[in-house]
């Protein structure tokens, strides 16, 4: 895992995991801590992540907001956009470019007899 940018800028490459939680947590929370106004986290680099790395993520939306800061997430796969709706956090998370219609439920399918 790589993270690049600056205290309004952040992008994530590679894998976003338990083995690199760490690692991101401490550079995520150290950009909330000192920069000011919304944090853009550009996720379209990021190859995979577990349930570790989603939770890094919301450990750095819930210390944003408590700072007066807002985390956005820019450029999120479309497996994680499904993972997020699925779990209800695009309701709580910012996500920009976000479509709801390009991931809503498959229309059921119906039997004919």
């Amino acid at each position: 895992m790589r993270i690049r940018g600056d205290h309004a800028l952040l992008a994530i490459e590679g894998r976003l995991d338990v083995r690199s939680a760490a690692d991101a947590r401490s550079v995520l929370h150290q950009a909330v801590d000192y920069g000011r106004g919304d944090l853009v986290l550009d996720l379209s680099r990021l190859e995979s992540w577990d349930a570790t790395g989603l939770g890094v993520i919301m450990g750095t939306h819930r210390r944003a907001g408590r700072g007066g800061r807002r985390l956005v997430l820019r450029g999120v796969p479309a497996q994680l956009q499904r993972l997020l709706v699925a779990t209800r956090l695009h309701r709580i998370l910012a996500i920009e470019g976000y479509v709801p219609e390009a991931f809503a439920a498959e229309p059921a399918v119906s039997s004919v007899q």
